[in-house]
């Protein structure tokens, strides 16, 4: 072994948490250094090459709010956008782009290489070292130590990797990157529990073989919505994407040999994805469906490429060409890159705290894939989040923890470290019981002030923020001020919209409340209405139509922020304290929560407990315990 640099904070693995992880520590001022098994993988999507989607969106629009580089990445690297769900309410609105992975790959290698306070290096770390409860540093393959205030483990499914397709199986990485095959005992050796998850991706195949022209056509947006609040890239759709589906032969053909599928046969012991099924597990699950969905969707604009979102599976090469051949489209279809599954290891995120430090070694945190998460959205998350936090804790400042009311990335956390998890975790609208204030039309608002608290937003940045959100307030003012009077084309108008028309002067912001009438509809026939962006507008009428909610959302937030600050002291024995119930007591002991709203949350704590730990918690203020 021989000694090299010191840094503040390593962080081992070059991914999406990785990369957000290593350039939040480098921009807060830290020395700090990136260890990937290879340069070539940095940022890599291994599985489908898109940002955003369902919730998804909200954690990029909020990752960008504070002071992340995905949103950005995504703008300058799109090849489609859409708005997913417009035609439902803006609580579940998403973003969703198809991204260029090769370029997305080089943007963020290329802001990487770029950023100061930061070095990138291709090495496997083998070792995580600590003393006394405290990291220490590094060693890699190669018998270098590098000794660290604090580590940052992002290794995806890299840790422990094994490839299934049918009966093959092998180490590896993603994309046959090597697996890192040492790591694992070393954290199981400074007594972190592990685990072992699956996950899958898609065949790819070439485009000269699809037949697009019996496919459903999948055109983006005409209207643009940007990730990055700020951004300044030229925003256009480049190409389109197709829809097909599966039929009775299709599943006829993956039921006949289910026998030679991993899964299936119990070559696989990993805990797979519930929401991300493969296709073989699809028509198990769902018998009573005839199809199921495919989207055929490019992989860059410089490859012949195309991904097959919908269709992961870890049958044998032979079997997926000939169910893939029963698809209209497909008939002729040449695979590229066969389907996998892929096994690998992670922690049990009930060791973690709220700012993603492991409770049991100092200096040590966990983000992205390691800590049971699957996606490249939810891995970017904690990625910054864990950064900023090794950032505070070499600097003594006070650490950063998002909590469920103020964004998705809180409720992200908040499930993995108070609910844990049995399977690969995925970000989802429904997981948020506060969805309405937690937009992604909204990020901005919550969080832009957090960032440049913490020093991530700069002060160019957050003054443009200021002077957005004052043009929104002040027409928000305004139009609760202003009258509109009737006349024919305003009443043709209302009529046209399915609405009745108006016999006097009403007020701007009631004629907006009608469900039917939006922001343009009036501005036509109000003189003193001012040139807004498209942003802009979307964000009053929300807050306009939706009051009455919002209102309602706030008031049960203000509620959950009066238990959050009951802070809970950390040397309590649970067992202790009479009048909880037995599951309770060993839960607590357990998990350690924070505040009493955290243990609120902890399954098998149930509102008897909690009341019990309040009436403890003001016994002993009054010095009764």
């Amino acid at each position: 072994m021989y000694e090299l640099d010191y840094y503040d904070v390593i962080v081992v693995g070059a991914g999406h948490a990785g990369c957000e992880a290593a350039l939040a520590a480098a921009r807060l001022g830290c020395k700090t250094a990136v260890f990937t098994l290879s340069l070539d993988a940095i940022a890599n999507m291994p599985c489908n090459p898109c940002i955003g989607g369902s919730a998804k969106g909200q954690l990029v629009r909020e990752l960008d709010s504070l002071g992340g580089e995905m949103g950005r990445a995504a703008d300058a690297t799109f090849i489609q956008s859409r708005m997913l769900n417009k035609g439902k309410g803006p609580a579940v609105h998403s973003l969703r782009v198809q991204s260029d992975r090769v370029k997305y790959h080089t943007f963020m290698k290329s802001v990487l290489e770029h950023t100061e306070n930061l070095d990138i290096k291709q090495a496997e770390v083998t070792e995580v070292c600590a003393e006394n409860g405290k990291i220490t540093g590094i060693k890699t393959r190669l018998g270098a130590f590098y000794s660290a205030g604090c580590v940052i483990i992002t290794t995806g499914t890299y840790l422990g990797g094994k490839i299934h397709i049918g009966e093959l199986n092998y180490q590896s990485g993603p994309d046959n990157v090597s697996a890192a095959l040492q790591l694992t005992e070393s954290l199981r050796n400074l007594g972190l529990s592990m685990r072992r998850f699956k996950t899958g991706t898609p065949a790819r195949v070439h485009k000269r073989s699809i037949d697009f022209s019996v496919m459903e056509e999948q055109d983006g947006d005409e209207y643009i919505t940007p990730f990055c609040f700020d951004n300044t890239f030229k925003l256009e759709n480049k190409v389109k994407c197709y829809v097909t589906y599966t039929n009775a032969e299709t599943h006829r053909i993956i039921l006949d040999n289910l026998d030679r599928s991993p899964l299936y046969a119990g070559r696989i012991q990993g805990v797979g994805p519930r929401y991300c099924p493969s296709i073989e597990d699809k028509i198990v699950r769902f018998s009573d469906k005839p199809r199921h969905q495919l989207f055929v969707e490019p992989m860059g604009l410089d490859t012949d490429e195309y991904y097959l979102q919908g269709m992961s599976s870890s049958l044998p090469e032979d079997v997926q060409i000939k169910f893939l051949r029963t698809i209209k489209g497909l008939e002729h279809v040449e695979i590229m890159r066969p389907a996998y599954a892929i096994e690998y290891d992670c922690c049990d995120p009930l060791e973690l705290y709220p700012t993603l430090e492991f409770k049991k070694i100092s200096g040590l945190f966990g983000a992205g894939q390691f800590n049971c998460t699957s996606g490249y959205e939810e891995a970017a998350a904690q990625g910054v989040i864990a950064g900023m936090n090794a950032a505070m804790k070499i600097k003594g400042r006070e650490q950063y923890i998002p909590d469920r009311t103020t964004s998705f990335i809180g409720t992200l956390i908040d499930d993995l470290v108070t609910k844990g998890c049995v399977e690969p975790y995925r970000m989802m609208t429904s997981r948020s019981e506060y969805r309405l204030l937690l937009r992604q039309d909204n990020a901005n608002d919550r969080l832009v002030p957090i960032g440049h608290e913490f020093g991530l937003i700069s002060d160019e940045r957050y003054q443009r923020f200021l002077e957005r959100k004052n043009i929104l307030d002040n027409e928000t003012s305004r139009i609760k001020k202003a009258t509109i009077y009737p006349c024919e084309e305003l009443n043709k108008m209302l009529e046209s919209k399915g609405t009745s028309p108006i016999t006097q002067g009403v007020k701007f912001i009631e004629l907006l409340k009608r469900p039917q009438i939006d922001y343009r509809d009036l501005a036509q026939f109000d003189e003193n209405a001012p040139e807004l962006e498209h942003d802009i507008i979307d964000k009053l009428e929300i807050n306009i139509k939706y009051e009455g909610y919002i209102k309602t959302q706030t008031e049960k937030i203000e509620q959950m922020k009066r238990l959050e600050e009951k802070q809970l002291p950390t040397d309590i024995d649970y067992k202790t304290i009479s009048g909880l119930r037995l599951e309770a007591r060993e839960k607590l002991n357990k998990y350690r929560p924070l505040n009493i709203g955290q243990a609120g949350r902890i399954s098998g704590v149930n509102p008897a407990d909690v009341s019990v730990l309040l009436i403890w918690l003001s016994g002993r203020k009054h010095g009764e315990n």
